[in-house]
């Protein structure tokens, strides 16, 4: 019997995949129009325009935005239109709803770049734990993309691992 210590997760044919390598770095920043209604019930077209016109946009530099209305008002599409206008060009993302949303698309837009087929016929492993965040969204994404292409699919560390998916033979 050999006293050899041998590595088996590192020799196994184990794919892993890391969400916290698709985290978007940026600040994450919510843009509430609340604050742009008058009485807390309308926008008003003038004041509108005039806070747009005296604005510091470049608050938002390379950050990760998400514009929505905390407030029960009807907020006319043009003027989403014209915050978005504003923001686009500074921002690093932008987008029009809640920061979870944002998160959403942020993950989205990260998963998109992934080669599926270099996980044709792979057992795969999602890690569970990182160092970011990472919402429910981007496991039920990634779990969506993967399942036609992959013969297993696990969550957790390599060492120890939920099974999920696997393929009928």
């Amino acid at each position: 019997m050999s006293d050899e210590i041998v590595n088996r997760v590192a020799t196994s044919a184990l794919k892993t995949i890391d969400l916290d390598d698709f985290y978007a770095s940026g600040e994450r920043m919510a843009f509430d129009m609340a604050s742009l209604l008058f009485q807390g019930l309308i926008l008003r077209e003038k004041d509108f325009r005039e806070f747009v016109a005296s604005h510091d946009w470049s608050l938002y530099k390379d950050k990760n935005v998400a514009v929505y209305c905390s407030a029960d008002a009807i907020i006319p599409s043009w003027a989403v239109m014209v915050l978005i206008t504003k923001l686009q060009p500074v921002a690093h993302q932008v987008i029009f709803g809640t920061l979870e949303e944002l998160e959403h698309k942020l993950f989205s837009d990260a998963l998109s770049s992934i080669d599926l087929s270099s996980y044709k016929d792979s057992k795969v492993v999602i890690k569970g734990c990182g160092k970011h965040p990472v919402p429910a969204y981007a496991f039920a994404e990634l779990t969506r993309l993967l399942t036609p292409y992959v013969s297993s699919l696990m969550y957790g560390e390599p060492c120890s691992t939920v099974p999920v998916y696997k393929r009928r033979s």
